[in-house]
């Protein structure tokens, strides 16, 4: 089982969201080669997300849900998300009014450009 890990600190974040970027219309994808030491193979460094200005919390929370429930059916596939890198997921307001079978193609197709 892959355990995810967030960022923690502000300068992290900074690191990450220098490197490569991918925008979709229901979220953006940054990601730099791991800069972090992870304690075991099967954990994922990827953080999620939201500005305050898409809603309130509920609709917030619910986006992540959404987006963090995608990438974990993406981790059962092999080789769908390479773990060498660290990731941050920025959802967007379009992602709270779509289904996942429609938000699930966007991102196979962010993490293969990754790669």
């Amino acid at each position: 089982m892959v355990k995810l890990i967030s960022l923690k600190k502000s300068n992290h974040f900074k690191l990450a969201l220098k490197d490569k970027k991918i925008y979709t219309d229901y979220f953006s994808l940054f990601a730099v080669k791991n800069f972090i030491k992870t304690k075991t193979k099967s954990e994922l460094i990827i953080s999620f997300v939201m500005k305050k200005k898409i809603g309130n919390a509920v609709k917030r929370n619910k986006i992540r849900r959404k987006l963090k429930a995608i990438v974990m059916q993406l981790i059962k596939k092999r080789g769908a998300i390479n773990k060498d890198y660290t990731y941050i997921v920025f959802g967007k307001a379009k992602a709270y009014a779509e289904k996942q079978k429609v938000l699930l193609p966007e991102m196979i197709k962010c993490f293969n450009k990754i790669r």
